[in-house]
């Protein structure tokens, strides 16, 4: 059932440092999700797939290009879901890019069997996406812009978003393994399958 005004506005509200906290924690698991997926060669979908693709075709710095395809959608996201969405968004990827680029001084891996690794960065992803999306903010991405086209064509932003993957994994099958492809598959699902199972409202009151 929908949650009645009356209802949202008695929820417990999350104060500076509960979204700093949260957002931190996001920030980390994400940071750990990309150090395996970049490590293992694997590609996902959305915008960090998009971002793997493009580190792939030019040879650069993968956290460069991540945080450079991110800031496009920032624009959107300020008009659609406010200034305070959006500045948090800039603080997330930026605070994740810088990250994702220290991390492997800081951990070394090694040999990870191949669909653990996918298991491993699908619920870290999911357990990131989930941490930062309860506090306002998110990982940037091409949802915004699918939401957009959603409101001026009248076309689904949730088929959009599959198309959107379905491209990204088409242009993965180009240049990678079939093995890797169907491993990066994987932890995409299980990310999928993560989220859809813990991202409702009727299990997290908090605002």
């Amino acid at each position: 059932m929908p949650d009645r005004p009356d209802q949202i506005s008695d929820r417990p509200r999350h104060s500076a440092v509960d979204d700093a906290q949260g957002i931190g924690f996001g920030v980390t698991m994400a940071a750990l999700g990309m150090h395996i997926l970049t490590h293992m060669g694997f590609v996902t979908g959305q915008t960090t797939g998009l971002a793997v693709l493009i580190t792939h075709a030019t040879g650069l710095p993968f956290p460069a290009v991540y945080f450079a395809v991110t800031l496009p959608f920032l624009g959107l996201a300020w008009r659609r879901m406010g200034a305070k969405f959006a500045i948090k968004t800039l603080v997330t990827t930026a605070t994740l890019s810088a990250l994702v680029a220290i991390l492997p001084n800081w951990i070394e891996l090694g040999r990870i069997e191949p669909a653990v690794a996918a298991v491993l960065f699908g619920l870290l992803f999911g357990i990131a996406a989930l941490a930062a999306i309860r506090h306002g903010g998110s990982f940037g991405g091409l949802s915004v812009l699918w939401i957009e086209l959603q409101d001026r064509t009248g076309f689904p932003a949730g088929h959009a978003q599959l198309l959107s993957d379905v491209v990204i994994f088409g242009l993965a099958a180009l240049v990678m393994p079939l093995d890797t492809l169907a491993y990066s598959f994987l932890g995409a699902a299980v990310f999928s399958l993560f989220l859809a199972v813990n991202h409702r409202r009727d299990r997290y009151i908090a605002a």
